[in-house]
């Protein structure tokens, strides 16, 4: 994601246009959050507030229950998810395996139903604000792309905030991505992570 960041209050179009996490007023359009004009889809995307499950989102797990033919995941903040097996798929998961899986259906707008588990094993889990994780990917993989290649760390991130890593230089890892959650509102912050980076190694 490339953009600019917005505050509340904040010009972002100089006539009356439609755009979520944004208000009309007077002939222009204001930005109603904190938060990422994307320039591709000219939406502005939140640094605040809670995780909104979409289809195809993918995200880190953890099972609390397996109760036969369905288990139970935990979501971290977001709560809890279910994944059912399909005909042709077999899951050996047992409570406290860490997954990665995509959301293949929301239903009720509470029940989010996963699909295509895949057991992450050892490592450990840093969870982050939702609303930050955009910033942590950043465009085109590219900020999560330059820790793991600075770290040696293999990293998953979920859109529901809880992230895996393993290897490599975990504690430069973990900080880096604490880094970029206090400063996601901030301008430059790919050159900013790229000289920390530089300065840690």
């Amino acid at each position: 994601m490339r953009g600019e960041i917005v505050t509340p209050g904040e010009i972002v179009a100089d006539n009356k246009i439609r755009m979520h996490n944004a208000f009309s007023q007077n002939g222009k359009t204001y930005s109603s959050v904190l938060g990422i004009k994307d320039e591709r889809t000219n939406e502005i995307v939140s640094l605040e507030g809670v995780w909104d499950p979409r289809p195809e989102d993918s995200v880190v797990g953890i099972v609390s229950e397996d109760r036969g033919k369905v288990y139970i995941i935990d979501l971290s903040y977001f709560g809890r998810a279910i994944l059912v097996p399909g005909k042709y798929e077999k899951y050996e998961l047992n409570p406290g395996d860490i997954i990665n899986a995509i959301i293949k259906d929301i239903e009720g707008k509470k029940t989010v139903v996963l699909k295509d588990a895949r057991v992450l094993k050892g490592g450990t889990i840093l969870s982050i604000k939702p609303k930050k994780i955009p910033r942590i990917i950043g465009k085109k993989s590219t900020m999560i792309r330059q820790i793991a290649e600075a770290t040696g760390s293999h990293i998953v991130v979920g859109m529901n905030g809880l992230i895996w890593l393993s290897g490599g230089n975990m504690q430069l890892a973990t900080e880096t991505l604490l880094k970029i959650e206090r400063e996601a509102h901030l301008s430059g912050l790919t050159e900013t992570i790229k000289n920390f980076l530089d300065e840690k190694k």
